[in-house]
């Protein structure tokens, strides 16, 4: 990412109106340069452009990979059935974002004509590497049409968002009202548990979260990650790039007791494209990393949904994103939302075979939204 410039390619991105702050030139190229997505942790990039009359037409970031993990749309069954027949899955090639399930543009492009012939130069270049096949991950709408004209397979799966009402809420009492009875008194019983433990928060923004909170971030981030038995993803390294060159971008949470912090959320900020690019942007936040250092019940609900929620609605913010799968977000009122990606397989017979199991993986995912949407929490008749 350091070969391309960062003008250009945040130019392209926010053209879309589904841009992601974890697409700007600057987050890319963090995940490189701090070594979290490189080839050294098993993502190799390789950077696709196409030029008009000298400019950048159409961009993405491209991953060479000799696994699965750190991709949240899951292709093992797929990579075990190739071992079993004898053929290598790996190398494959991804076209998504290291480590987060965040919906967006993933195929930059000044229009529809240069994002097909971006997909096309994708398919070629797979298919000069011999690689085994091409994923792009949690694609925009533009992106998911390009590549089903290119005969890309699509698949679908589902995540849970919250969105402000058209009114929008007042606050976060009017956003309570809303809900199921039970939801709300459920919340309440929550959100008095961790208050009576003697835990208050504090939030910090941009510029403002200090190099000491950054640190103590990283400690809840790599204590969750450790405790689960796994090193984390992102070094600290990468955040210090983010408070560097993104701190706009981020919003910290932090959980003290007795004067003593004890966890922290961090949150994503969407980035607000400048007057005159043609792109709206809607005020989005992201729910991404969390830890802490003592246990406390229900302080996980607090810090990650009620917290961020309650800042959403005083700041104006119309979405909050809670990343990857989770039933239990319906509760706190995020909402089921179908994602999709898009996959292309060199092996004709294979492509066939993953051909007929998203069929059916996709009836089952429609039957699945629609199971969800009959257990809304909120309110049926919103005037009581």
């Amino acid at each position: 990412m350091g070969d391309i410039a960062a003008p250009a390619w945040d130019g392209l991105l926010l053209r879309h109106a589904d841009a992601s702050p974890f697409m700007q030139h600057a987050y890319l190229h963090a995940l490189e340069a701090s070594g979290s997505a490189s080839p050294a942790t098993g993502w190799l990039p390789q950077i696709i452009t196409l030029e008009r009359e000298g400019a950048l037409a159409a961009a993405c970031v491209l991953y060479v990979k000799d696994h699965s993990y750190g991709e949240y749309v899951f292709d093992w069954a797929w990579a075990r059935a190739y071992q079993q027949h004898g053929l290598p899955y790996y190398p494959k090639a991804v076209v998504a974002v290291p480590f987060t399930p965040v919906p967006g543009a993933r195929l930059l492009a000044m229009d529809a004509e240069a994002r097909a012939a971006l997909v096309q130069a994708l398919v070629a270049w797979c298919k000069k590497q011999q690689l085994s096949s091409l994923h792009l991950l949690f694609a925009a709408d533009d992106d998911l049409q390009a590549c089903e004209a290119a005969g890309l397979m699509v698949r679908h799966t589902v995540q849970f968002h919250w969105t402000n009402s058209a009114l929008p809420y007042a606050d976060f009492d009017a956003f309570l009202s809303q809900m199921a009875q039970d939801k709300r008194k459920k919340i309440r019983q929550e959100r008095r548990k961790v208050a009576d433990a003697g835990v208050q928060f504090r939030w910090s923004q941009g510029a403002d979260i200090g190099d000491a909170d950054w640190d103590f971030f990283y400690r809840c981030y790599e204590r969750t990650y450790l405790e689960h038995g796994n090193a984390p993803y992102l070094s600290r390294d990468f955040f210090a790039r983010m408070q560097s060159t993104m701190a706009a971008n981020w919003l910290l949470f932090v959980a003290e007791r007795d004067g003593r912090p004890i966890a922290s959320s961090l949150i994503a900020l969407s980035s607000q494209a400048p007057a005159g690019t043609g792109a709206q942007q809607p005020k989005v936040a992201y729910g991404r990393y969390w830890g802490a250092l003592e246990r406390v019940d229900c302080l996980h609900f607090e810090a990650c949904y009620y917290q961020p929620l309650a800042w959403c609605i005083a700041h104006g913010y119309q979405r909050f994103e809670g990343g990857a799968q989770g039933e239990h977000k319906m509760a706190r009122a995020l909402l089921p939302v179908k994602t999709s990606s898009a996959h292309w397989l060199a092996h004709p017979s294979f492509a066939d075979a993953v051909a007929r199991f998203l069929e059916r993986e996709g009836e089952g995912i429609e039957d699945y939204l629609g199971d969800l949407q009959q257990r809304s929490p909120l309110r049926t008749d919103p005037a009581r």
